[in-house]
């Protein structure tokens, strides 16, 4: 059960332009779209999906880091890890599993298939967008287990874009046309107190000290 009284009584330690700024960026924030990378190996293009991710209002990033180990870089992200659930994984078995069983439809992006442009794709049900790394894009079993295909229309010489460039297009678009449909895309009543209570958390110095003499009283 949700401890309200203690969300209230930490939130006293926050200034009221932080609470009211919490609640803005609550009201736009979204789990019927995710983001997943697979083995991205640059340093700084995990980061900076994360750091698109924070700007449109996507709460959860989910990072399969089997080949190159852990690649999320701080100084890229420039905080926005505090603000975005970041799940990671071990195998992309287990991240697509996961990933379904909450009732995602697996969309694979792909500079190397027509299935689907960018501009055509719609929204019909939760969905998890998957990013490949720089050289080889996804791997052959995200693109077997994938329920669709997601192409940005390009018209010059290049055959692709940076992840992160591709990320950053796609999750705008997409999030825009998601803001203006019928969906139910926001998070739900529970799920807002929680982020409350776990940013007021990470906004708070000595905080775990705090919530014990509260305890305590």
């Amino acid at each position: 059960m949700f401890n309200t009284d203690l969300l209230t009584y930490l939130e006293d330690f926050l200034t009221e332009g932080r609470k009211q700024r919490f609640l803005e960026v609550l009201q736009n924030r979204t789990k019927y779209i995710t983001v997943a990378i697979e083995d991205v190996f640059q340093l700084h293009n995990t980061s900076a999906v994360i750091r698109s991710c924070d700007a449109f209002g996507i709460q959860e990033v989910h990072v399969v880091e089997d080949r190159f180990g852990q690649r999320l870089d701080k100084n890229i992200a420039m905080g926005a890890e505090q603000w975005v659930d970041v799940n990671r994984y071990g195998t992309t078995s287990d991240c697509i599993t996961t990933l379904k069983d909450r009732g995602y439809q697996i969309i694979a992006t792909t500079p190397h298939n027509d299935s689907g442009m960018l501009s055509e794709f719609k929204l019909h049900t939760k969905t998890a967008l998957f990013f490949g790394t720089e050289k080889e894009g996804l791997s052959e079993e995200v693109m077997q287990k994938a329920d669709g295909y997601l192409k940005i229309p390009m018209v010059g010489f290049s055959e692709s874009l940076n992840i992160s460039v591709s990320a950053a297009i796609i999750i705008q678009h997409l999030t825009q046309k998601m803001r203006i449909s019928n969906v139910s895309w926001q998070l739900s009543d529970i799920e807002i107190l929680e982020k409350r209570l776990d940013w007021t958390k990470k906004s708070i110095k000595e905080v775990e000290g705090i919530i014990e003499r509260y305890l305590d009283e």
